[in-house]
């Protein structure tokens, strides 16, 4: 069983991890419309690894109740997933307007 310590660390780094890949997503918007678009996709791609480590540390709680492994339900853990399925989306979005700029861009 996870102590309630050890599941409120693991929806700290969930949340943690999400919100850098938010950060990382909106510098990669600044970069496109600048025209910076190698330094966009580099950020994107660092947005990604960063949603990735989050949705790692969900995966690992949930594998392991899924095992039989079992932990009081947690706010805070809930929030975490929230937080985590929100940006994950942002970032797909933020994906595309760097390619939008990109496009915009050769247009003119």
């Amino acid at each position: 069983m996870k102590s309630e310590e050890e599941l409120i660390e693991v929806a700290m780094t969930i949340i943690i991890h999400a919100g850098d890949g938010r950060v990382k997503g909106y510098e990669a918007i600044e970069f496109a419309r600048n025209g910076h678009f190698d330094q966009a996709k580099e950020a994107l791609k660092e947005a990604h690894d960063e949603i990735v480590k989050a949705h790692r540390s969900q995966t690992n709680v949930i594998q392991a109740e899924m095992g039989g492994e079992k932990h009081e339900h947690s706010l805070l853990f809930a929030h975490a997933q929230d937080t985590l399925m929100t940006i994950a989306s942002e970032v797909k979005l933020m994906s595309i307007f760097v390619e939008l700029f990109e496009k915009m861009s050769h247009q003119s």
